[in-house]
């Protein structure tokens, strides 16, 4: 695995959310309650990027038919039709650096 740095802890205020591509892959970074986490960005049922989408607590919203997954494991959390979890990676953050291992 290694570590990409993607920005600045300060960059994603708590209770927000923010898109990166890292290695060809679009990958979500949550804030919440000053803990970071990182998650595939597109949502497996449309194809839809969940950074369109809600933040509210650990769970984002998918802005196209409201399916909803838990950011810091990336389970489905809510949808009438069973659709795939969402792929989840490590975040650290040092020195005010939030880094994903992918």
């Amino acid at each position: 695995m290694e570590k990409i740095m993607v920005c600045k802890s300060s960059e994603i205020p708590d209770g927000k959310m923010r898109k990166f591509s890292i290695k060809g892959r679009e990958i979500l970074v949550a804030n919440v309650g000053g803990s970071f986490y990182a998650v595939d960005d597109t949502c497996t049922h449309s194809g839809a990027s969940l950074a369109e989408g809600t933040l509210d607590g650990g769970v984002v919203t998918c802005g196209w038919h409201g399916a909803q997954f838990d950011c810091r494991t990336g389970k489905l959390a809510a949808f009438p039709a069973r659709i795939a979890d969402i792929g989840s990676y490590r975040v650290a953050v040092e020195s005010d650096e939030i880094s994903v291992e992918i």
